[in-house]
């Protein structure tokens, strides 16, 4: 098994910066690909943002673009979410995800994932 924590979330004015952080226990996989995803209140579960294992592969939902940026540190186990220029709308339950049976391709679909963390609330108001 897989235990994945989040912290890191919180109330942040709009403009402003917050960093998420993934922490992975347990079960170790030599491919995977860890993935944000958040969930609003009364709206699906959706895609934020994914990495590679090996860092070299990235990719974001057209919302978050530019000015999220995903990234780890595999020393830590620790999977990181940059997020830059909040805004109102950025304002979800943030959760990590890992993808275990992953080649070459980030997974955007909550299905795909096989481990999930917690969640991590962020509100962004003034």
């Amino acid at each position: 098994q897989v235990q994945l924590v989040e912290s890191g979330g919180g109330l942040v004015q709009p403009g402003g910066s917050l960093r998420l952080s993934c922490a992975a226990s347990g079960r170790t996989f030599s491919r995977y690909a860890m993935g944000w995803f958040r969930q609003a209140a009364e709206k699906e579960r959706e895609f934020v943002a994914g990495v590679s294992w090996s860092g070299t592969n990235t990719y974001y939902a057209d919302s978050v673009k530019g000015r999220f940026t995903i990234s780890g540190d595999n020393a830590k186990n620790t999977w990181y979410l940059q997020m830059n220029s909040l805004k109102p709308e950025d304002t979800a339950a943030y959760y990590c995800a890992l993808d275990a049976k992953y080649t070459w391709r980030i997974r955007t679909t909550t299905r795909e994932y096989d481990y999930w963390g917690q969640g991590t609330q962020v509100t962004v108001s003034s």
